[in-house]
């Protein structure tokens, strides 16, 4: 029994070890021969070990197991592989992999992120934010724009221009800004937290759109013309991908190009593509004076080369270019900014148009793909983390002002619950921004990472709009100048599905291309297979097998201990959770492995199961990012409730989206065995706890540093005639007024006042010098400004009817 005891534990710590495959097989061949010569020598023994010894060593030998194994091996996947389309391959190569090639590999490397530098705005890009975009946001009136003028005032747009608002990203020697993607971020980001109109017409043209384009791709006369002309808002771009015909799959665009001779501003036999296209959904669109134009381009007379069918390429057309029907606008969700459809109708442009020139014909795919890669992680998270900084910062101070049953109603229970999940949610966007913009700016272009913070932070910024809504009641549905909620929720679908509509996000690009780009096999054996290399095949495949096996101790040692005994960073508060995110990495590779090798190709197409891959994987990379953000602002204590609830939360939504894998994937005994190993003593995670709800909830409802830290970096105004100035103004008066308050109660405790409504007994509360003059007006101010911040909207008749007339128009 020594012998078989060794063998199973040695062969256990050669895997956890990943131990090279030559030592592992002189090992285990020197314990069964140590067996043999001493225990085994009945002859049932010796052919059984025997056998054991033909399997194994011919496995781990390359010289024997290459043609044995491999070989049949190699050819059956080259035939299984389904084939992959040139846009599918483009879209894999974009960008880069980062930390979430670290938690694909089920051994995170911490010291990646513990080393990461943290994102912080230069002097210039302070004082911007501080100055010229303090000032816009002060400018805006949500309710003129999105009401009345159905767009962003003249002055607004010409103080956009003034101030290069266009410009973020474009280099000063081209006359823009060459903000940082932190500064981008943070500048969106707090025009979002005051209007989304402008928040979107300013982040268009600096995510995925011409200058970003140009700037990767153009030649030095496109950058030399238009650079200067976009940062200063003389052009203004729009970028026309979209079609009637073709949305999330837009390498089905049916829009054509023909390479051909033709008529240009009074030359001819020029040489040039005859174009016609029909888009929709464009933003900035109506208003474009340069459109960038995604077609498919031919060649049918092979004028530039030796392709008839050249593939996606990208144009920036003047839109005064005849043929060219631009103007019209959509009206989506009562939302304000520009959007609407484009056409051409054989519209011929000139070579010089193709950004990039000749030499880019056909990458335009890649080029947008490329783009996306870092555009995705930026605008819409930004737009998503201000949205719910503005609704954390107000409709936690509404809950505070507004009573109920003499309580303020963020006291109850009931409310205590969406509040805390509000703030948890929010401090979770904003650790996620603030990292992956630090990783951005570090010169990665994580296009998994990228995809996971469009999904995940336009969908939890819906849950916490949601729970606001659900919170402010009557006061947030009842449009007007006073309600700072309800156009906010409007306009909440408009980011789910734009650059990327969330439910293909989830199902389609977080694990499909992840499990590709970030697994540490996948990618490489595919190559080998397509390049016809049975040697590396060979080495990576039993590479990928010893990956597996050592997961698989891996995940059943981390299970049995619930990983108390890795090693990892963080202190006596957040230890705990590094080493939670360790095990469930673990688990995860394993769970991906073994589907990849039941479902092989078919993978692809289960969109449910890569869709819970996708849950699992983003959790994990978002509570990643809080621990990574609470060290880097120096481990503020009064932020360990948020931290708490925001660690339990993902993780124990990471867990529960691996129990749920199990249920969809094949052969259930192997599948049931990898549940035993994974969570072999069940369940360890809960949501968070009633106790740590109240903590969470309770930050929202007083002042402290904590919510200045939740909330900041977005527009915070006291003007007694703007909807949030009112609610900042009350919600200060009314925490100023609760001593007045209980000292009122306690009066009416003891009888000295009768018990009614306390504004119906402060006057006699002063005449009996209850309390002091100053304390009287401490409560009437008090008064006065709850009931400012309570207040809703109403209309006559004839100016509802204005309002819908205005909108026909």
């Amino acid at each position: 029994m020594f012998w078989l005891l060794a063998l199973l534990i040695t062969v256990s710590i050669l895997f956890y070890y990943r131990t090279r495959l030559s030592v592992a097989t002189l090992v285990v061949a020197t314990l069964l021969a140590g067996y043999l010569l001493t225990e085994g020598l009945t002859p049932a023994n010796k052919v059984l070990w025997a056998c054991a010894l033909a399997v194994f060593i011919p496995i781990n030998l390359p010289v024997i197991r290459r043609p044995l194994i491999s070989r049949w091996l190699f050819k059956w996947m080259k035939q299984s592989l389904p084939t992959m389309s040139k846009t599918e391959q483009e879209a894999l190569e974009a960008g880069n992999t980062w930390w979430d090639a670290e938690l694909f590999s089920g051994n995170p490397n911490w010291d990646i992120l513990q080393k990461l530098p943290i994102a912080k705005l230069n002097q210039e890009e302070q004082a911007f934010l501080d100055g010229p975009t303090e000032t816009l946001c002060a400018m805006l009136d949500d309710w003129e724009i999105t009401h009345h003028l159905n767009d962003l005032p003249q002055q607004v747009w010409d103080y956009i221009k003034q101030y290069k608002f266009c410009g973020i990203i474009i280099p000063k020697s081209y006359g823009g800004l060459a903000f940082s993607e932190a500064a981008h971020s943070a500048i969106v980001m707090k025009i979002a937290s005051r209007s989304s109109t402008a928040a979107v017409t300013v982040m268009v043209p600096n995510s995925l759109g011409p200058a970003k384009l140009l700037l990767n791709y153009g030649t030095d006369a496109q950058k030399n013309f238009y650079l200067p002309r976009l940062a200063i808002g003389q052009e203004i771009p729009a970028f026309a991908l979209t079609g009637p015909h073709a949305g999330s799959d837009a390498g089905a665009i049916p829009d054509t190009g023909v390479v051909c001779y033709g008529s240009f501003k009074g030359k001819d036999n020029v040489l040039g593509i005859r174009l016609n296209w029909e888009k929709r959904y464009i933003t900035l669109g109506p208003i474009a004076t340069v459109l960038g134009v995604a077609f498919k381009l031919y060649d049918p007379e092979k004028l530039i080369g030796n392709l008839e069918n050249i593939g996606i390429t990208v144009a920036l057309i003047p839109t005064d270019f005849e043929g060219i029907s631009i103007g019209r606008r959509h009206f989506p969700l009562n939302s304000a900014f520009q959007n609407g459809p484009n056409s051409g109708k054989d519209v011929f442009i000139p070579m010089d148009c193709i950004i990039g020139g000749v030499a880019q014909v056909g990458n335009g795919w890649k080029m947008l793909m490329q783009s996306l890669s870092t555009g995705r992680a930026i605008s819409l998270p930004a737009l998503s983390v201000g949205a719910g900084k503005l609704v954390c910062r107000n409709t936690g101070a509404y809950a505070r002002i507004r009573k109920q049953f003499n309580l303020p109603i963020g006291e109850f229970e009931g409310i205590e619950e969406p509040l805390a999940r509000m703030a948890g949610e929010t401090y979770i966007l904003d650790a996620a921004r603030c990292v992956t913009n630090a990783a951005l700016d570090d010169g990665q272009q994580p296009a998994v990472i990228s995809a996971i913070l469009k999904y995940e932070l336009t969908e939890r910024m819906r849950r916490i709009v949601n729970d606001a809504m659900d919170i402010q009641g009557g006061s947030g549905i009842c449009l007007g100048p006073n309600n700072y909620l309800g156009r906010l929720y409007q306009v909440i679908p408009v980011s789910i599905t734009v650059e990327g509509a969330n439910i293909l996000t989830r199902t389609l690009m977080i694990f499909g291309q992840g499990a590709v780009r970030c697994h540490p096999y996948i990618q490489h054996e595919m190559a080998a297979i397509q390049q016809d290399n049975l040697k590396d095949f060979d080495r990576l495949l039993f590479q990928h097998i010893g990956f597996f096996g050592h997961n698989k101790v891996a995940a059943l040692w981390l299970g049995l201990t619930n990983a108390r005994f890795a090693k990892t960073p963080g202190d006596k508060d957040t230890q705990q959770y590094y080493q939670h995110i360790t095990r469930l990495s673990v688990g995860f590779a394993l769970l991906a492995d073994f589907a990849l090798l039941t479902l092989g190709g078919t993978l692809k197409r289960k969109e449910r199961l890569s869709g819970r891959f996708a849950d699992a994987l983003s959790n994990l990379y978002l509570c990643s990012c809080v621990l990574k953000h609470y060290e880097d602002q120096n481990r503020p204590k009064d932020d360990l409730p948020l931290v708490h609830w925001a660690c339990q939360s993902t993780l124990y939504r990471a867990q529960q989206s691996l129990l749920s894998i199990y249920w969809k994937l094949p052969l259930r005994p192997l599948a049931w065995m990898l549940r035993c190993i994974i969570f072999p003593l069940g369940k360890p995670y809960s949501p968070p706890s009633d106790a740590l709800i109240h903590r969470t909830a309770t930050i929202l409802l007083s002042e402290s540093a904590a919510r200045d830290r939740l909330t900041q970096g977005i527009y915070i105004n006291n003007n007694p005639d703007d909807a949030t100035g009112k609610i900042e103004i009350a919600f200060k008066a009314v925490l100023a007024a609760a001593p007045v308050e209980a000292k009122l109660r306690q009066a009416q405790k003891q009888k000295q006042l009768p018990k009614v409504e306390l504004i119906n007994v402060v006057d006699e509360a002063l005449s009996k010098a209850i309390i002091n003059q100053t304390e009287y007006d401490i409560f009437i101010t008090a008064e006065h400004a709850r009931f400012a911040a309570i207040s809703v909207d109403d209309f006559s008749s004839e100016e509802l009817n204005g309002f819908h007339s205005e909108a026909v128009r």
